[in-house]
């Protein structure tokens, strides 16, 4: 995978997660940033919080569990 960062038409700053098939977008900013440097930061964040990330399922009923 690869994070992609670029300005889009506002001239803000976006980063998205690109699949190893070089196609798929597996995440994005969601969000335009005005600095460059917010955006690597936003990187940042999600590079280093993915191993350590706990995965919640959400049950039928409405209730949480964790995996």
């Amino acid at each position: 995978m690869k994070f992609e960062l670029y300005q889009d038409s506002k001239t803000e700053w976006r980063w998205r997660l690109i699949a190893d098939n070089n196609v798929d977008v597996v995440a994005d900013s969601g969000e335009g940033y005005k600095a460059k440097q917010d955006a690597v930061h936003g990187i940042n964040l999600t590079k280093n919080t993915v191993a350590t990330t706990v995965v919640w399922e959400r049950k039928p009923d409405g209730s949480w569990t964790q995996q």
